[in-house]
């Protein structure tokens, strides 16, 4: 398993924005470079991207919710 950590503090957003769905849900193939999410930091929106390949296993943080640097944000098998 690997996981995907929060580059900086904000907030997580699974989603481009709240119409559209989830960057990745459980099952789907994640390249390195995919996007997964997005932390907001002061109205900027700075994409989470993965450094490894794997598949989507689940968000480990609710959509919207403030994180810290290093937090784990994503886990991957």
């Amino acid at each position: 398993m690997s996981n995907i950590q929060s580059p900086l503090p904000g907030t997580f957003y699974h989603k481009p924005s709240p119409e559209e769905p989830v960057f990745k849900s459980p099952g789907d193939a994640v390249a390195i470079g995919d996007t997964i999410g997005l932390v907001e930091v002061m109205k900027t929106f700075i994409a989470v991207t993965s450094e490894v390949e794997g598949t989507f296993v689940k968000y480990m943080i609710e959509d919207a919710a403030p994180v810290t640097a290093g937090a784990v944000l994503a886990e991957l098998e």
